[in-house]
């Protein structure tokens, strides 16, 4: 079985874009990722579409890709429609991969498209993320991640907004019980948002582009405790495109990425402690035995921060500190540019923007660009190895889905 490489990334900038649909996005994200690989469409032998709100927002369901992909002029290739909740793409990415590295097909575009905004239906787009947990067992699983973290004392806290994603309560949920057994600081998990925030602005595909303190973190609207507003990601249109090969393209000489791990995981009925049964920590732990490295290998990563508490879990579950240190990493300063091992040098989902279907392809593109030199101010110097981390959906005490990739400049 051959390698599997990446030779094509694009994207759209990140935002609210109210004239675009879905169609539009991917086309501008596919154009680009083949503009990026020199080649044109009749060199894509396969594709993966990847959207998750274009079923209860427009009423697309079942053949999207088709819909997005033939409107830009695909027709006979096959084409695959992946759903993973916020993991979708980047799951798209290992169905691509395993085909390309079995030899199936030579060539494979990976594109995760996503509207969000729908001014005229609001309560459809908050409403949408009821849909990537059980709904049967929501109840109980709300209930069991308040229930970790009791013991912090909420009186006299302010309330939130009452306009949020149903997995803001559920990532502050988690909040506390980090707070409660390793005695994470709320300044903590703000240093993640202020860095991430203050990243942001040197990345033009950004959503958000201006820098925040951690006492401007702190002070931000309460969304529900300890989560303020620009701990949360926001909602976001955009799109991403990437071109799996199983060889570098005649041209890309020195532009070469190549994929040198992936793996993916669900979860387990694991306890509230049993923190290294973690779904992340099981697929970050197969993605490094695939790529034959160790966590102290990796020059940068991306971690899925859908809010802020979420990047401090997770460098604990891809093994860049001790379970408990992630807050004190975060606040050391050795995860912002120029540090030890910078983390979500994008800007993150918080800032750069969280288009759900699309996320883990922009992930991807952001250690693509890397990799290559080519992030300008943001460059993080000497990379050689990134990894990007993509949860999705949740399932009792963690998500219900996580890839993991590790990519390689060659």
């Amino acid at each position: 079985m051959s390698d599997v490489y990446v030779v094509g990334a694009g994207m759209t900038p990140l935002g609210k874009h109210l004239d675009k649909s879905v169609k539009q996005l991917t086309a501008w994200s596919v154009d680009a990722a083949l503009a990026d690989a020199g080649i044109d469409r009749s060199k894509i032998e396969a594709a993966w579409f990847c959207n998750t709100r274009q079923g209860a927002l427009e009423g697309q369901h079942g053949i999207r890709g088709q819909c997005s992909l033939r409107a830009y002029g695909f027709e006979r290739i096959p084409i695959f429609n992946t759903d993973n909740a916020c993991a979708s793409s980047s799951s798209g990415v290992l169905q691509a991969y395993a085909a390309v590295k079995a030899g199936l097909y030579e060539t494979a575009l990976v594109v995760g498209a996503e509207k969000m905004n729908y001014p005229e239906k609001r309560a459809e787009m908050f409403a949408a993320f009821k849909g990537s947990w059980d709904r049967d067992l929501a109840d109980e699983h709300l209930a069991a991640l308040l229930e970790a973290g009791k013991g912090i004392d909420l009186s006299g806290l302010p309330e939130g907004e009452a306009s949020r994603s149903v997995f803001m309560d559920i990532y502050a949920a988690q909040a506390r019980f980090h707070m409660q057994r390793f005695g994470t600081t709320a300044r903590q998990i703000a240093a993640v948002a202020a860095k991430n925030h203050t990243h942001s602005q040197f990345n033009p595909f950004a959503q958000y582009r201006t820098p925040m303190t951690v006492e401007e973190v702190l002070a931000d609207k309460m969304i529900v405790w300890p989560i303020t507003r620009s701990m949360c990601a926001p909602m976001t249109d955009g799109a991403g495109a990437l071109i799996l090969s199983s060889r570098p393209l005649a041209g890309q000489e020195g532009r070469a990425v190549r994929i040198r791990g992936i793996a993916s995981a669900s979860g387990s009925q694991r306890s509230v402690d049993e923190v290294d049964k973690h779904l992340t920590r099981t697929a970050a732990l197969k993605a490094y035995e695939v790529a034959g490295v160790e966590p102290d290998a990796i020059s940068l990563a991306e971690l899925h921060d859908a809010s802020a508490i979420a990047e401090i879990l997770h460098t604990e579950n891809c093994g860049f500190c001790e379970y408990g240190q992630g807050g004190a990493l975060a606040e050391s300063g050795q995860t912002r540019l120029g540090g030890r091992l910078p983390i979500n040098v994008s800007g993150g989902l918080l800032s750069k923007g969280h288009p759900i279907g699309a996320t883990g392809a922009i992930q991807l593109f952001e250690l693509v660009t890397q990799l290559r030199g080519e992030a300008g101010a943001r460059q993080v110097e000497h990379a050689r190895l990134g990894l990007a981390e993509n949860g999705g959906g949740f399932y009792g005490l963690e998500e219900a889905a996580c890839v993991v990739t590790i990519l390689e400049k060659v």
